[in-house]
């Protein structure tokens, strides 16, 4: 397949166009409705509409890599696809303005439930794994890991420090300087929720949905630290150093390895689509989304993620294909699951 040039360019440039999103139905739910779509078929050529997408930008790659290759295929369904981050994503979701939504972390309770108030339901549906990678400039080479309880310490207002030898005297005094991505990402809330959803990340950090900025705060500072997902580090991986983190079994670095089978943790976490259920009733959103579960492992690894296991993108396609309605990451009650995709997913 030939992508378009340079799909994280594309994105950056939407990035201040990027619109809030929208979701699906309610928590901890997992019956299916048994309804069948339409599938690409013989006939995909001859299909035509709309499907409107949004939400996260870490997602956007795979999603516009799979676009451009779909309209080749479907020339006359019109694919757009906004970029406001995976919070503003549901947004738009649960208020059924968007046929699917893109998002860097699993559908929250409460976001389940707006949607399900508005008569939203959805399919969940896991396309790929990311690391979220903790990166500072080359030069440091004090910090040769980070546990997660150091890590709360630079990222949060627990035990808040300020210079390095703060966390270890042995480290140079020298000044922290904290990068994020923003906060309507689900980059944000998945590391926000890591570090404990009870604690408040500091203020005084340089946040910013463009994920260049971060690169570019990173290594212009020997004494800064940012985060943000995997493709973004390989990509710029002659410029950063990505820290490994001990989540409590010794330092584990981040690699494709790592992410799959889990070791890499608590930063390995999937990314998901989320498909409108009435909006799969569409013969041009049904097609897209086979074809996009077709080859969502090629053209993710294409564009810097991690692919899942065959088996596992085979029971990804079975429950669409029942249309299995409602998330599998939180209890009835709206309690959050969490573990490995392969143990939570069904």
């Amino acid at each position: 397949m030939t992508l378009h040039a340079d799909l994280r360019a594309l994105r950056h440039a939407l990035l201040p166009l990027g619109i809030a999103a929208s979701i699906l139905a309610g928590c901890g739910g997992g019956s299916e409705s048994g309804s069948s779509g339409a599938g690409s078929g013989s006939g995909a050529a001859t299909l035509g509409g709309a499907i409107r997408i949004d939400g996260s930008s870490t997602v956007y790659p795979i999603t516009e890599a799979v676009a451009e290759e779909f309209r080749d295929a479907s020339p006359e369904v019109r694919v757009t696809i906004g970029v406001s981050g995976t919070g503003g994503g549901f947004k738009k979701f649960a208020a059924g303005e968007i046929d699917v939504s893109d998002a860097s972390r699993p559908i929250k309770h409460a976001e389940s439930e707006l949607a399900g108030g508005n008569g939203v339901a959805y399919v969940e549906l896991p396309v790929a794994y990311d690391g979220l990678t903790l990166v500072v400039h080359p030069k440091n080479d004090w910090a040769e890991s980070l546990t997660v309880d150091q890590l709360r310490r630079i990222f949060t207002t627990e035990g808040t420090v300020s210079r390095w030898n703060e966390l270890d005297p042995s480290w140079p005094d020298r000044a922290i300087k904290v990068y994020s991505p923003g906060t309507d990402s689900g980059t944000f809330d998945y590391f926000k929720e890591v570090m404990g959803s009870e604690r408040s990340i500091r203020a005084d950090i340089s946040v910013s949905e463009d994920d260049n900025v971060l690169v570019r705060g990173v290594t212009g500072d020997e004494g800064a630290i940012g985060f943000f997902g995997c493709a973004y580090f390989f990509e710029n991986a002659d410029k950063l150093r990505a820290v490994p983190v001990d989540g409590g079994k010794g330092p584990i670095a981040m690699s494709v390895d790592a992410i799959v089978d889990g070791s890499y943790a608590p930063f390995s976490r999937p990314l998901l689509i989320y498909v409108n259920a009435k909006s799969a009733e569409r013969a041009e959103v049904g097609a897209f989304i086979d074809f996009y579960l077709e080859h969502a492992g090629d053209l993710a690894s294409e564009v810097g993620y991690v692919r899942l296991p065959d088996d596992l993108y085979a029971r990804v396609r079975e429950n669409w294909r029942t249309r299995k309605a409602g998330t599998q990451f939180c209890e009835a009650d709206g309690t959050p699951r969490h573990g490995p995709l392969a143990e939570l997913y069904h």
